[in-house]
């Protein structure tokens, strides 16, 4: 029996963030609902207003969301506000390819 190595979560992750902050289009406040497909335990809803669930929120989204599902419930000034903490929350690589291609996070 042979194993095959598994292919890395990151496979496409540059594909889904988007090409600017000016893209993401995310409500500044009220609540969410995310898809099955995306909050399949847990919270399904959101209240980004709330920081703590917003950090969830976003976390959630920039690991297992699809470019669309980022820029329908991400908004970009709270996300350029939150992103220390995301990024502290958030896998090192999958931080280093969106302050990449987001170089404004970078320096938030």
């Amino acid at each position: 029996m042979t194993s095959a190595a598994l292919p890395s979560r990151l496979l496409g992750a540059a594909d889904r963030i988007p090409a600017s902050l000016a893209e993401l289009s995310g409500p500044e406040h009220g609540r969410v609902e995310l898809p099955v497909r995306l909050a399949w335990s847990g919270l399904t809803k959101f209240d980004v207003s709330d920081p703590r669930q917003r950090l969830t929120l976003y976390c959630l989204l920039l690991g297992c969301g699809q470019r669309g599902d980022i820029i329908r419930y991400v908004n970009p000034e709270l996300l350029r506000r939150d992103w220390p903490r995301v990024r502290r929350l958030t896998a090192r690589r999958l931080i280093s390819l969106w302050e990449r291609r987001l170089p404004d996070l970078a320096a938030a």
